[in-house]
């Protein structure tokens, strides 16, 4: 069994002091994080998931579904449990990727801080934690939680399109982070003498949203070719979305 096989299932068993056991079979692991609500999950995440672990030569993507989460009405999310069998479904066949309920089993709001604290125990360094963040979330950083202490515990990944402009990442970085930060044309990211390093990783974004393929399901529609057939038949049978 890999490295990688042993992390993965170890992440999916439960319950949280499982996790734990994964300290014993990592060392010099490179994990991305990736955290959102995945009300539903679709295409667009798989694919956006599978491009940094391939370009950025991770040996592990770890969802990590929101059960709280702070910038969001979560009166229009559906249940914890429901987005969790979905990811389940959807991540089945994929050995690098893995699922995480780590903020379902915290109290409270759902807090990045709190995870990555929390992940840093399981994968201390020299162990390398990657946060996969879109550009629109990036540039609110500094409205997040402790957001400057997160620059201490994990390395950016900042999904961009083509044409992504680099000169508002550097100010922000500047001006709100630390005037340390400089960019490496070379390597396309953004590094510092003491704090984590933030990539620019051009993915392929899909023009697909949770949001309309919620509409779609309300409306009668198909969202066949948005979703893993998998997801899309737990939708039908439970009914999640409709009225």
């Amino acid at each position: 069994m890999t490295e990688e096989t042993k992390t993965r299932k170890e992440f999916n068993l439960l319950p949280s002091q499982k996790e734990e056991l994964a300290t014993k079979n990592s060392d010099n692991l490179k994990i991305g994080i990736f955290g959102g609500t995945f009300n539903p999950v679709h295409f667009g995440h798989l694919r956006t998931a599978e491009e940094v672990h391939e370009k950025l030569g991770l040996n592990l993507v770890l969802f990590v579904p929101a059960s709280r989460p702070p910038h969001k009405n979560s009166s229009r999310i559906v249940p914890f449990i429901h987005r969790w069998k979905m990811l389940e479904l959807a991540l089945a066949d994929n050995s690098h990727f893995s699922l995480s309920d780590i903020e379902n089993r915290r109290p409270g709001k759902s807090y990045s801080i709190d995870t990555l604290r929390h992940l840093r125990k399981i994968y201390p360094k020299p162990n390398s934690l990657y946060f996969l963040l879109g550009i629109d979330a990036f540039q609110e950083i500094t409205t997040w939680k402790d957001y400057k202490k997160l620059f201490e515990l994990t390395s950016f990944v900042i999904l961009a399109r083509p044409g992504y402009n680099i000169r508002g990442t550097y100010d922000l970085l500047r001006s709100k982070i630390s005037g340390y930060y400089e960019y490496d044309e070379e390597n396309n990211l953004f590094s510092h003498p003491s704090l984590e390093a933030v990539h620019v990783c051009q993915v392929t974004l899909l023009d697909i949203s949770s949001t309309r393929i919620r509409k779609l399901v309300s409306g009668g529609q198909s969202i066949r070719y948005l979703v893993p057939d998998s997801v899309k038949e737990y939708i039908e049978k439970t009914h999640i979305y409709q009225g």
